[in-house]
């Protein structure tokens, strides 16, 4: 009976988005499957210690980390608090400038990001845009649109576990999924400063990020700033976007108080 109802829904939906010839961003995937893939990707990841070193020594780096982005996790905006995973882990790599957040709230940020910012408000900031990418389930939506409608409903019905593990495959190589769109980008930056708006953080924290991804791209490291940017697109409208929004806050101004630079700096000195 409840498969009959999941079909007779997407049924209509399809129906519904043919005849209007419009794309519905619907993801049939629950939060329960969002969590699987997570938890699956970061088997993954783990049996991959040469990709993704998972930074195994110096724990006080991980637990910086983690209680900046359990005081993002702390705002009343979050709606999947207890229900996703949302765990961290460190990646050993200087050299890449990235940090990413599996479906079902599996975090990860890497050494070579925690040394290129400048303060903890814009860690936050970062780690308040991936936990958005979790919470708003860009993932699990890409991979409804993706895959189209009659393999989704497939595994809706559960007819099709081969599909489920290619899904978890494409997940895994290349972080194909993770590559944001920009309207995933400006929805996460969105949610992101309203996170931090609770919190004692500088809202608009992740603009420095901003200005020094535009800074540095092209020039020293450029091979780098590529990489982060094709799974964080960044455009003009982005920025534009997170000033408009700076503006409907009251333009709240960056002090030491909001930004913690200072113990931000103490912290990157005990970086292996």
């Amino acid at each position: 009976m409840h498969n009959i109802n999941i079909f007779l829904y997407i049924s209509f939906i399809v129906i519904f988005c043919s005849l209007a010839n419009i794309s519905c961003g619907v993801n049939i995937f629950s939060d329960s499957d969002d969590i699987k893939l997570g938890k699956q990707m970061d088997e993954e990841i783990r049996k991959k210690p040469k990709e993704y070193p998972i930074l195994q020594e110096h724990p006080e780096i991980k637990q910086y980390v983690m209680e900046v982005g359990n005081k993002v996790l702390a705002s009343p905006y979050i709606e999947k608090r207890g229900i996703y995973a949302y765990k961290y882990e460190i990646i050993h790599d200087d050299s890449t400038i990235n940090a990413f957040c599996t479906p079902g709230g599996y975090i990860y940020v890497y050494t070579g990001l925690l040394r290129f910012i400048d303060n903890e408000a814009t860690l936050a900031g970062v780690m308040g845009h991936e936990i958005a990418h979790a919470e708003r389930r860009h993932a699990t939506k890409r991979i409804s649109n993706y895959y189209g409608w009659q393999i989704v409903l497939s595994i809706a019905l559960g007819q099709s576990p081969s599909k489920v593990a290619e899904i978890t495959a494409n997940l895994f190589t290349g972080i194909t999924f993770l590559a944001n769109s920009r309207s995933d980008e400006t929805e996460a930056d969105e949610f992101s400063m309203k996170y931090l708006s609770s919190t004692p953080y500088y809202p608009g924290a992740i603009t420095n990020f901003f200005e020094k991804m535009q800074e540095k791209k092209g020039g020293k490291g450029g091979g780098a700033f590529q990489r982060l940017l094709s799974t964080h697109p960044l455009d003009q409208d982005r920025i534009d976007h997170v000033n408009q929004l700076l503006t409907i806050m009251g333009n709240p101004k960056p002090t030491q108080e909001n930004l913690f630079a200072d113990r931000y700096q103490s912290f990157k000195k005990k970086l292996p």
